[in-house]
């Protein structure tokens, strides 16, 4: 059987784990994923509102598929689910595939005991349902959410957390997603068109004021913590320490440094160069965005997306600015006083966003930049 951790492991004893009654209970689960998706969200949900954690433990079978021992898959979830507490939850993770379980609790133990706890029950499951051979066909995967053991950064596949998002939803939501990408798509289309002899002016400016590249590019966290590739006109020189903005961002989202009226960026920030001050002001720098936005990293509304060091400092409940929407150029954030707000207000208006964003909501976001930028109120 081979193990893969995308966190620090960490469990203790279980008790009460041999329930009886849970067997029926949650054998029906297996048998609906989308159940278990919405249950495993829920889960997410509560523990960023609490702080408290829980383990989702993957169990993948595809190899057992390709042998054709399908039964076999069904007897290692009826015996997880007979094992498992009334409070925890089994089933389909991947339909047929990759059986769940969340540990909705730890009742006080450490998480190494956790995960010791866990897999070598799991292992015992394992050893009586199957084959020694089909055994080593399984893979084990233990995912700690949150992720605090990792002081919060990203995952070794560049996902804070297995694919955790609401299910796709119904026929209504699918066609909101699908206007909003085409929206996406003619948006930044017609605005790189329309826009194209600005770009020109720009990028020949920043060659003659400052030695460097036109664009800036940074690594940037995108929906469920992704990493991409992200486009501004560069505003710096090129010698700049990226130190001072890591511990000015860090110090502010810790909430370890007051700042005037919450300002989230540097004022007066050293590195810039005078035409750099006059493309923030007036935010002409973010136009290579709608580059990101036409090739589908970024969306034209959403959160802005993180850089990874200042991601290592979210809270929980912060994470779900990333987790549940794509990165956006405009948002709710910047019609509202954009670098004036704290940190927390920001991460507030991202999630209210979240919850209600429509298209219509879109729309009038669109329509409301323009002012934000020609008041330049919070930009440095």
């Amino acid at each position: 059987m081979h193990t893969r951790e995308s966190v620090e492991p960490a469990a203790v004893p279980m008790t009460n784990l041999n329930i009886r009654n849970s067997a029926r209970r949650n054998a029906k689960y297996l048998d609906h994923e989308e159940l278990f998706q919405r249950l495993l969200t829920l889960e997410r949900k509560r523990s960023d509102r609490t702080g408290e954690p829980f383990l989702l433990v993957l169990i993948q079978c595809e190899h057992l598929i390709r042998r054709g021992a399908e039964r076999s898959i069904a007897d290692i979830g009826i015996a997880l689910a007979s094992a498992i507490r009334v409070t925890d939850v089994t089933g389909w993770y991947r339909n047929r595939s990759v059986i769940g379980l969340i540990l909705t609790s730890f009742n006080g133990a450490g998480r190494t005991e956790v995960h010791s706890a866990i897999s070598g029950k799991i292992q015992k499951i394992l050893g009586v349902t199957l084959h020694a051979s089909e055994v080593r066909d399984v893979e084990v995967s233990y995912h700690f959410y949150p992720q605090d053991g990792e002081s919060g950064r990203a995952g070794t596949n560049d996902r804070p957390f297995p694919n955790v998002e609401d299910p796709a939803g119904d026929f209504s939501q699918k066609c909101s997603a699908t206007v909003k990408r085409a929206i996406d798509i003619a948006g930044s289309f017609f605005a790189l068109l329309l826009l194209s002899p600005v770009f020109l002016v720009i990028a020949g400016l920043i060659k003659l004021t400052s030695a460097g590249p036109v664009f800036f590019r940074q690594q940037r966290l995108g929906r469920s913590g992704v990493a991409f590739t992200f486009l501004k006109f560069r505003s710096m020189i090129v010698t700049n320490d990226s130190a001072i903005h890591r511990e000015f961002s860090q110090s502010l989202i810790r909430g370890t440094i007051a700042s005037p009226m919450g300002i989230y960026k540097i004022q007066k920030d050293p590195r810039v160069t005078p035409l750099g001050r006059i493309l923030r002001a007036t935010s002409l720098d973010e136009l290579p965005q709608f580059i990101n936005v036409l090739t589908g990293t970024m969306s034209l509304v959403g959160p802005r997306p993180p850089i990874p060091y200042e991601y290592e400092c979210y809270r929980p409940w912060h994470r779900r600015r990333i987790f549940d929407a794509k990165p956006g150029i405009t948002g709710k954030w910047q019609i509202h006083g954009r670098s004036r707000t704290t940190f927390d207000d920001m991460v507030r208006m991202d999630i209210q966003y979240i919850r209600e964003r429509s298209i219509w909501g879109d729309i009038l976001i669109l329509l409301r930049t323009p002012l934000a930028v020609i008041g330049g109120h919070g930009a440095y």
